[in-house]
């Protein structure tokens, strides 16, 4: 790894030895900032609102600072580099916009750092957003390109920070970016980009449902532009994308330009004149969910010069990651499935129709998203509903509009009872008493959950978490919900 390119970094003075530069956010990717930081001589020092944050870094000699102090005092910094999770409105943020002070993200300072060949010959980078799907599609897209041979790496909003994979050897960098990060992009280009698709999330973040797919559009800028065209939202940017090279993606038979199915096989006929790629009986993931990952996978692996043989190997022996659509267990003709990744309506609404009949668990925090129309949508494979988390009252008024036949059950922990509850005489309430700790309460709710599912579901049902939303109200994240999830499964089921 070298630095004598750093000089040339595009920003100029920003980064030159001596700036003062604020970090903000001290976790995983404020640590990965700091050590790409380090070799260029500015003078790093990190403010996070987490008191514990701060301390560790102070034990290492790292300059702090709370937040008040650094909204203060921002104009004594040349630029401010943020982690993702930290909102535009936070007031470290929004002073450095009042100030002037500009704000990279760590993707925006990556790739800046990269094009000045502060880490050798710069890669070429594939970049993978949308609102579902983006990490199965990236995790495809990785084995694409390693069982062809080249040197990739999987980083981003997956695996590792961007920053971290630019420290080994790579050609091509399989990168998932999430709205968040792509919020903090300027100047990103990369040499293909992918929209899967765009629905209502993180508006609890973003100000507008324009200004979350303006940040997601920011992929499009590089050699190649990959949209899916069954989602309304990403296609209508393909028409203004600025990348000269711009390829659809559609469950349909494709015309030229696009990839797509025909006769059971994914077909590209945007890289060749009509190449079949692999059939979809091939790919593991069920749905047409499944099918849309992959082509759009295939689609970025085909613009950097991927053969057929390749896609269909690596397809043929790819396994879908944890917590997105993991069966956990099959018992008196009954499935339990474990789709606790799906944390937006959007993402439940193609978990919940890939099966014929489903008992739906759901709930959490919907992040200023809407149920109404995904309900609407799966209502009809609806066998039952289990309900949970601090936003399940908006989901269950969303069945009894559009699925008043549909029995729901509402697990609610004691210190919520009455809370958002429904008159509805469809809807049965169990209320778990409030355990001690946060894990607890997790378990318990599963625990309720699972065997009210259990009493709805009949023989070829699937009992499935597709939660709707976020998991951090009664949880640690997504995948402890689907731990947990699993847990009680097993424990009810034998």
């Amino acid at each position: 790894m070298r630095h004598d390119g750093a000089r040339g970094v595009a920003g100029g003075g920003l980064l030159a030895p001596g700036a003062r530069v604020l970090v903000a956010g001290g976790g995983v990717t404020g640590k990965a900032v700091l050590a790409a930081l380090a070799p260029l001589g500015v003078v790093a020092t990190v403010y996070d609102d987490n008191p514990a944050i701060r301390h560790w870094h102070a034990d290492r000699g790292v300059p702090v600072i709370g937040s008040s102090a650094a909204a203060d005092r921002i104009a004594d910094y040349a630029l401010v580099v943020t982690s993702p999770g930290v909102p535009p409105t936070a007031p470290v943020l929004a002073a450095a916009a009042t100030a002037d002070v500009p704000v990279w993200g760590d993707v925006e300072l990556a790739w800046r750092l990269d094009r000045s060949g502060c880490y050798g010959p710069p890669r070429r980078w594939l970049a993978v957003t949308g609102t579902n799907g983006k990490t199965t599609t990236t995790a495809m897209l990785h084995a694409m390109l390693s069982t062809a041979g080249l040197r990739t790496r999987l980083c981003g909003n997956i695996g590792s920070p961007v920053l971290e994979a630019l420290r080994e050897p790579a050609e091509l960098l399989a990168v998932e970016l999430s709205s968040f990060q792509l919020h903090w992009t300027t100047s990103l280009r990369p040499d293909a980009g992918a929209v899967l698709n765009i629905a209502e999330d993180h508006l609890d973040w973003h100000t507008s449902m324009a200004e979350y797919t303006s940040a997601k559009a920011r992929v499009l800028d590089g050699r190649v532009a990959v949209v899916g065209l069954d989602d309304a939202r990403a296609a209508a940017l393909l028409n203004t994308a600025a990348a000269p090279v711009r390829v659809g993606f559609r469950l349909g038979e494709p015309a030229r330009g696009e990839l797509g199915v025909r006769d059971g096989l994914l077909v590209d006929r945007a890289f060749a004149d009509d190449l079949a790629l692999t059939p979809v009986a091939s790919i593991p993931l069920p749905g047409p969910v499944g099918v849309l990952d992959a082509l759009a996978a295939a689609a970025l692996a085909r613009s950097v010069g991927v053969p057929a043989g390749a896609i269909a190997e690596a397809l043929l022996s790819f396994r879908v990651g944890r917590h997105r659509g993991e069966v956990v267990a099959v018992v008196d003709d009954i499935s339990y499935v474990d789709d606790s990744k799906a944390t937006n309506p959007h993402a439940a609404e193609a978990s919940v129709l890939a099966y014929p009949r489903v008992v739906w668990v759901a709930g959490g925090l919907l992040k200023g998203a809407s149920i109404d129309a995904t309900v609407a949508r799966v209502a009809s494979r609806l066998a039952g509903a289990v309900l949970i988390g601090r936003d399940r009252h908006e989901v269950a008024k969303a069945l009894s509009r559009h699925a008043p036949e549909v029995p729901v059950v509402q697990v609610v922990t004691g210190e919520d009872a009455g809370v958002g509850e429904t008159n509805d005489a469809s809807v049965t309430t169990v209320t778990q008493s409030v355990p001690e700790s946060d894990e607890a309460l997790g378990a318990r709710v599963m625990t309720a959950a699972v065997a009210a599912a259990r009493d709805l579901a009949r023989p070829g049902d699937t009992v499935l978490l597709a939660p709707a939303g976020a998991s951090f109200d009664q949880f640690s994240g997504y995948a402890d919900r689907g731990e947990k999830f699993a847990a009680a499964v097993r424990a009810a089921v034998g």
